[in-house]
């Protein structure tokens, strides 16, 4: 059972009308009952502490802070509050558990402070596109029910170069005064190698100013870094990070966990599944759900329920061809199974014409 300690903190905070402590507070029992093995009783605390999280369709949630920013920080700050969950995310498993410990560490706060630690949050995600790393940040948001903050780097950079440094700061001082899961997608574009040739003093600077802001205390917020070339990275910016995740394109049991998970409500039970793997290898795990969904919308279009690993095959290799990939260098052979052209049969004329040729 929760301690006298715990009752005591949900109590206050429920008087107080601190519906963030009450929020931390309810998913630390709801967790700690599930460690006891009482699953169904940590199922209903953590839905009755969603719920109390969750703002009404009728009501706005309050992001002032956020919403109307001074100047242009409103251009590049994205405020939302996602729905995706962890489970909806097909990932590798070490990355998976990484994540879900994020959340237990996160809810857990209070528990670990009292020993001198803190949860993770500052986190970087790299990998090829399409491979889950922005999907990532939104089921982190969503599970731990915060508001995700997107921020444009890119777009701060070209548009505010002079005044980057400045706009940062009141992104981090968003970070220390909003609770929230704050993903700065394609970091590449901010924290580029020092050492470049194509640098220049105004980078550097606000390179620094990000290193230097990264540094200070993000109080209940979770930092989330994207990037797509994690080799061109400063050292000096890995080092800030408290996790750092890989990811990688999809095998060939994701690729068919993607596919079976998207053409839910269709049959497939006659798929030839080396096949459709074998030609979506490659391909990230976006253009195969991509792939799959162009796959069902020709088959209700020709007025059929059922996907073949013709249709599979002909969508992942037009996807392919989208992507500037080619063929997959592991496909199978699939003229077997692709309609055949019936041959013209020679016409009768013409086969008089060829013997008379042949008697001469």
């Amino acid at each position: 059972m929760a301690s006298a300690q715990q009752l005591i903190g949900l109590v206050k905070s429920h008087a107080e009308g601190d519906s963030d402590r009450f929020f931390d507070l309810a998913m630390q029992l709801s967790a700690a009952e599930e460690q006891k093995g009482h699953k169904r009783l940590a199922e209903t605390l953590r839905q009755w502490a969603n719920a109390g999280q969750t703002p009404p369709a009728s009501q706005k949630p309050n992001l002032t802070p956020i919403a109307a920013p001074r100047g242009d920080l409103a251009e590049f700050l994205f405020a939302s509050y996602p729905s995706e969950r962890l489970n909806s995310v097909i990932l590798p498993p070490l990355i998976g558990e990484e994540l879900a410990h994020i959340v237990f560490e996160t809810r857990m706060r209070e528990k670990l402070e009292e020993k001198g630690l803190k949860p993770r949050r500052r986190i970087l995600l790299s990998g090829p596109p399409g491979t889950g790393k922005t999907m990532s940040a939104h089921s982190l948001a969503g599970e731990l029910q915060f508001p995700l903050f997107s921020v444009m780097l890119h777009g701060l950079i070209t548009k505010f170069m002079g005044e980057t440094a400045q706009k940062l700061k009141l992104v981090f001082d968003a970070i220390k005064s909003t609770r929230g899961v704050y993903l700065f997608d394609e970091i590449d574009a901010l924290a580029a190698a020092r050492g470049d040739g194509n640098d220049v003093g105004e980078a550097r600077r606000v390179l620094n100013s990000f290193l230097q802001f990264l540094d200070e205390d993000t109080g209940p917020s979770i930092v989330i870094a994207t990037t797509n070339l994690a080799e061109i990275l400063d050292r000096a910016v890995l080092r800030r990070f408290d996790l750092v995740l890989s990811y990688e394109l999809p095998d060939a049991a994701s690729i068919r966990q993607a596919l079976e998970r998207r053409l839910i409500g269709f049959s497939h039970a006659r798929l030839s599944w080396k096949t459709v793997t074998d030609y979506a290898i490659g391909l990230s795990t976006a253009d195969v759900v991509a792939a799959a969904e162009d796959a069902a919308r020709r088959a209700v279009l020709g007025d059929r329920n059922s996907i073949t690993t013709v249709d599979l095959v002909n969508s992942l290799e037009r996807r392919r061809s989208l992507q500037g990939l080619g063929r997959s260098a592991n496909a199978t052979e699939f003229t077997s199974l692709s309609p055949k052209r019936p041959r013209k049969a020679a016409s009768v004329s013409g086969q008089r014409r060829g013997r008379r040729q042949d008697a001469k």
